[in-house]
């Protein structure tokens, strides 16, 4: 066995103390043939700080496109000519999907906008529909509206949101590259307000955007020091009409690998399996990934591209023996 894995049984399987960001690059350049070694390890890690549950979340977009930001991934720009336009989901819809996503066993629902930050406009749509959500369906509303200040901080707070997601989608040496018309540290001072609120932290990103294996190891790393309550892990799903249309997608042994450091880099953290695992990894390679680290998922579709049917990740669960986690489990 290699001495990095040696060391990080130690360390994180009997320690629970996450690597460094040096430790993690090395995970990131194990050879294919250790890969079993090290998904299994990041596999008895989450057993044992996180157990056999898994949380399950489906997602809707109340204001789809149209966005004034340039992240260059993102087909809900409205700076680049992909086929995505501005639409606002009404309220009776967004309690449907709610509806809809609790009858799959979800026990998380986040409503999401594509926008820089949320206008009074947005705010007032949020407070409605998480009211008439709360009224109509037990599930657990949590938000993704862009940057915040503290007064719509406070008022997600008021409204019973109880987690928020806002990624930093890369490391902060590569941030520039993605994006232009914010900065990585925008989006770290939203993110510290969140914390100090008491919402739930979520934050993750997307690998494969054109970061080299160290930049990986950096960001995963940065995560760790914010020690979010969560991160989504998205692989790029290239989408046309965007500046990374034309990018590969990653390996499907890269993904297992960064899902394994990831795991080894924050032993005690929910790690969501979110966009382009599909293209990514396959239905393999998502069974791969549920034993190499993995604790939650997202069901069914995405924002703007298609995912698994729900009951094809719920029936491989059940086939895993991982049960669902369970709405009471989490207030």
């Amino acid at each position: 066995m290699p001495q990095i894995l040696d060391r990080a049984r130690a360390r994180v399987l009997d320690g629970g103390a996450g690597l460094d960001q040096a430790e993690i690059l090395e995970i990131l350049r194990l050879p294919d043939e250790d890969l079993p070694q090290l998904l299994q390890l990041a596999h008895d890690v989450r057993m044992k700080w996180c157990g056999p549950e898994v949380e399950v979340e489906g997602i809707v977009s109340l204001k789809t496109g149209g966005c004034p930001e340039d992240c260059h991934f993102c087909s809900q720009s409205g700076l680049f000519a992909s086929p995505v336009r501005s639409v606002w989901l009404d309220i009776p819809s967004l309690v449907e999907a709610a509806r809809q996503t609790a009858a799959t066993g979800a026990t998380e629902f986040c409503i999401v906008a594509a926008v820089r930050g949320p206008d009074r406009r947005l705010m007032d749509q949020m407070r409605e529909g998480v009211k008439a959500i709360k009224e109509a369906v037990d599930i657990q509303v949590a938000a993704s509206l862009g940057m915040l200040s503290q007064e719509q901080v406070d008022d997600l707070v008021e409204m019973g949101v109880h987690r928020y997601n806002h990624n930093l989608e890369t490391c902060r040496s590569y941030f520039p590259n993605v994006v232009t018309t914010h900065s990585w540290e925008e989006r770290w001072t939203t993110l510290t307000m969140v914390r100090e609120s008491g919402m739930e932290v979520c934050c993750g990103g997307i690998l494969g955007l054109g970061e080299t294996i160290e930049q990986r190891a950096e960001f995963a790393a940065q995560l760790a020091a914010l020690d979010p309550h969560e991160v989504p892990l998205n692989f790029l799903n290239p989408r046309p009409g965007t500046p990374l249309g034309d990018r590969p997608v990653v390996e499907g042994k890269d993904a297992l690998r960064a899902i394994a450091a990831f795991r080894l880099a924050m032993p005690k953290t929910i790690l969501r399996y979110a966009g382009g695992r599909e293209i990514t990894l396959g239905d393999l390679g998502t069974r791969e990934g549920l034993l190499g680290g993995i604790n939650a998922v997202i069901v069914g579709n995405y924002l703007t591209t298609l995912g698994r049917p729900a009951t094809a990740d719920l029936d491989l669960l059940q086939d895993l023996k991982m049960p669902v986690k369970s709405l009471s489990a989490t207030f």
